[in-house]
């Protein structure tokens, strides 16, 4: 079996697997490595960029060596090798605990809670709740919801096409370095600068696609592109800028504006100026877009990586 077989049907288990099991309440590979990272942190942290850029080389690059010593190890055996491109691509998607999540505030906004959902926001994105209505939670909630289609599920996808599992390792550990270090605040703005800097690098095809497929799969297809053509290069976020805005467009809403991070206020521009403001029923549609653009991005990544394995053979 070839290498491009292994990781489609492998990457098809592992979104498969999520789909039904969500992420496990305890015991996370994902929340693993976040501990071995606070302990690197403790031993490295100073405030300057190199400090910052070896803990990131440190922890990034054991995730990928680990990737690539555990692909050796199967690869003499084809069964082998799809099961641990499925357990690594379960590992580190997370489209199904974004949905549940998401869900979980559409649900409460719904029945008029609107300090239960306040109360979730929390697992979902690092917004400052009380500071929101509901419409304001709603667009929270959408904006994190396609923000995260890229982290957690395509930008995944994407690396895993092209270094199999250590690239999906690696991906998913750059990322959860950025989420750690990566925001500027007065501890991490130097230490957290490599992190941040090589997750906008690693993060780049993934959200391309994303957009891409947003407008595709979505209800709208040219206002997506009308919206990312004119507002993504606006938003301080070169990777959410285009995703958001692809989403923005084809759920036909507006997104971006005023919004408050650990007390800070921001304020971006809004994306898709002429969409209506974000509604509760909105969230559901913007989980079913993400459902979407996630299996359509695996089947993109899967032909991909195989029409690359197949020139080289």
């Amino acid at each position: 079996m070839g290498a491009g077989r292994v990781f489609a049907y492998g990457a098809a288990a592992g979104l498969i697997g999520d789909l039904l099991l969500g992420d496990p309440r305890r015991g996370h590979p994902v929340a693993v490595f976040g501990r071995a990272a606070e302990a690197v942190e403790r031993v490295l942290w100073r405030d300057h960029r190199g400090w910052g850029a070896l803990h990131t080389a440190l922890c990034a690059g054991g995730a990928v060596a680990l990737g690539g010593v555990a692909a050796r190890a199967v690869r003499d055996s084809a069964v082998a090798s799809v099961v641990l491109t499925g357990a690594a691509t379960w590992a580190v998607v997370g489209g199904t605990s974004l949905a549940r999540e998401a869900q979980a505030i559409g649900r409460a906004l719904e029945a008029g809670d609107v300090e239960g959902a306040r109360a979730r926001l929390p697992h979902l994105c690092g917004r400052d709740p009380q500071a929101l209505d509901a419409d304001g939670i709603a667009r929270a909630v959408v904006e994190s919801v396609a923000e995260n289609t890229s982290d957690a599920v395509v930008g995944a996808l994407v690396w895993g096409a092209v270094a199999g599992v250590p690239g999906l390792l690696g991906f998913r550990a750059v990322n959860t370095l950025d989420a750690m270090v990566g925001h500027k605040s007065a501890r991490y703005r130097r230490y957290g600068w490599a992190s941040a800097r090589l997750d906008d690098l690693a993060g780049r095809p993934g959200s391309r696609l994303t957009a891409v497929l947003a407008a595709l799969a979505g209800d709208d297809p040219r206002g997506a592109v009308r919206a990312w053509r004119a507002d993504a290069g606006r938003h301080p976020s070169p990777n959410a800028g285009p995703v958001e805005a692809s989403f923005a467009g084809a759920l036909g809403v507006r997104l971006g504006g005023t919004l408050s991070y650990g007390g800070r206020v921001e304020h971006r521009p809004v994306l898709n100026g002429a969409g209506r403001p974000v509604a509760t029923r909105d969230i559901a549609r913007a989980v079913r877009l993400s459902r979407r653009v996630g299996w359509l991005a695996l089947g993109v990544c899967a032909a991909a990586r195989r029409i690359a394995k197949g020139r080289t053979s």
